[in-house]
């Protein structure tokens, strides 16, 4: 199995860890017993699957809870966050030094750090998804048939969700949030970038969780167990009903690949704006320097601009000049460049940054001949995560809309509107790619599934 989870756990703070307590309170071993070449002994197998029995005990629990017993919850852990804020600012400390030691670049290190404001608006995320309709127990579809028997599919809880994420401590909360509500337990693997962090605000969690009378084991860390958990808690088919990969495209292809448990698969955001011939100039220059600079190191940021020939010479230098001037690398094609304003640098573009979720302050931009042109190099080079278009011509976007197949397609918006929260979904725990149960932003429905429910009165089949 190629080993591509979160992070190379090489970092001292991860290190002095491993041999104590897990936050979720597991022992973790000393490194023995047989390997399979993964890293992944007997005794890190029997412990990861302990945390996963612990876990499903645990989400029974919530099988009968009410949705008043759900909220208030999710309020207790948004006051403990607030609460402990300081303590998890200097634990994310901790995180960003040792993340600039290791040459993090600076669009993943905005996206690893907290602040007292950070962890407020996180916290109100989960009292944003207090206030949401529980998804627990809807009647997705129901009937009486012919023979009186009557039928109701009913959304259930996934059960056990498993989270390998990379470099994020907000999706540690956000997994916690968003599993609670729906009736499921997590465990969260999420990797040594972020592992001080994660260990404080998993204890914070989970004490939070025991304040209201529910298990603290329906939030579990394998953190302690470096990469194997991981690899341990991919192969828990059986104990872990789903698994939802978050980070780099080698982390999720490799989960996707490997794992043994179902997965649900986000992707990674290659993410365009098409400027079409009859944009408003102004409003496509705000959509564009919103998309790309607002906030760099997320996926739903903006990585190429497209843009029709024959609004390129009216809009290309202005917006060249723009993102120059907000510190934007650009990389553009021929016409691009020679649009340029002088003392604005435009690098070559090549294939590969046509291929690239920068993930930074950086944007290939290239010049296309029409709305079919911009349509071809989406289909080519897209992850099929979120595409936009501005426009003021109605045909055009329509077109746009129903001829690409991203999860996401904006029509004079921002890129960075594909998010659970801004679509009124919550706080999200992924971003799905995939075609099946869930795509786009997950909120709560996507974290149930469904069941039948026939009821009868003595009825047999003929």
């Amino acid at each position: 199995m190629t080993s591509l989870l979160p992070d190379a756990e090489t970092s001292s703070a991860h290190t002095a860890a491993a041999p104590g307590l897990t936050p979720a309170g597991a022992t973790v071993p000393p490194a023995a017993g047989s390997s399979s070449g993964t890293g992944v002994t007997d005794e890190v197998t029997a412990g990861v699957q302990d945390v996963a029995r612990r876990a499903k005990t645990a989400s029974r629990a919530l099988a009968t809870a009410n949705r008043g017993t759900k909220d208030a919850a999710l309020h207790a852990l948004a006051d403990a966050l607030v609460t402990h804020a300081d303590r998890i600012v200097t634990a994310n400390a901790e995180d960003l030094e040792r993340g600039r030691a290791n040459g993090m670049a600076d669009g993943l290190l905005d996206r690893l750090a907290l602040t007292s404001d950070r962890i407020g608006k996180i916290a109100d995320a989960l009292r944003e998804v207090a206030v949401l309709p529980d998804p627990v127990g809807e009647v997705v579809r129901g009937q009486t048939l012919p023979n009186g028997l009557r039928l109701r599919q009913l959304r259930v809880p996934m059960g056990v969700v498993g989270m390998i994420y990379e470099a994020r401590p907000n999706v540690t909360v956000d997994a916690v949030g968003l599993t609670l509500k729906s009736g499921n337990a997590v465990i969260l693997r999420g990797g040594s970038a972020a592992s001080s962090s994660n260990a404080v605000i998993v204890e914070v969690l989970r004490g939070a969780l025991e304040s209201q009378g529910l298990p603290a084991d329906l939030v579990q860390s394998v953190d302690a167990y470096g990469r194997a958990g991981g690899v341990a808690l991919m192969q828990a088919r059986g104990l872990v009903d789903v698994l939802v990969p978050r980070g780099g495209a080698d982390l999720i292809q490799t989960v996707v690949r490997e794992s043994r448990v179902p997965v649900i698969e986000t992707g990674v955001g290659n993410v365009h704006v098409y400027v079409d011939a009859t944009a408003d100039p102004v409003m496509a220059l705000e959509i564009l320097m919103n998309a790309k600079t607002q906030r760099v190191g997320v996926c739903n940021a903006a990585e190429t601009l497209l843009v029709h020939a024959d609004a390129a010479p009216g809009f290309l230098p202005d917006a060249l000049q723009a993102l120059a001037g907000a510190g934007v690398v650009l990389h553009g094609d021929d016409v691009t460049r020679g649009l340029a304003p002088s003392g604005v640098e435009v690098q070559p573009a090549t294939d590969h940054d046509w291929a690239t979720e920068y993930l930074a302050l950086e944007l290939a931009v290239r010049v296309v001949d029409d709305l079919d042109a911009a349509i071809e190099h989406i289909r080519e080079w897209t992850s099929g995560h979120t595409e936009a278009i501005v426009t003021r011509d109605l045909a055009a976007s329509e077109r746009f809309v129903a001829e690409l197949d991203s999860a996401a397609i904006m029509v004079n918006a921002s890129t960075r509107f594909t998010d659970g929260g801004e679509l009124g979904l919550g706080a999200e725990i992924g971003i799905s790619t995939q075609k099946l149960h869930a795509r786009g932003p997950m909120g709560l429905a996507e974290l149930t599934t469904t069941k039948w429910v026939v009821q009868g009165d003595g009825h047999v089949r003929p």
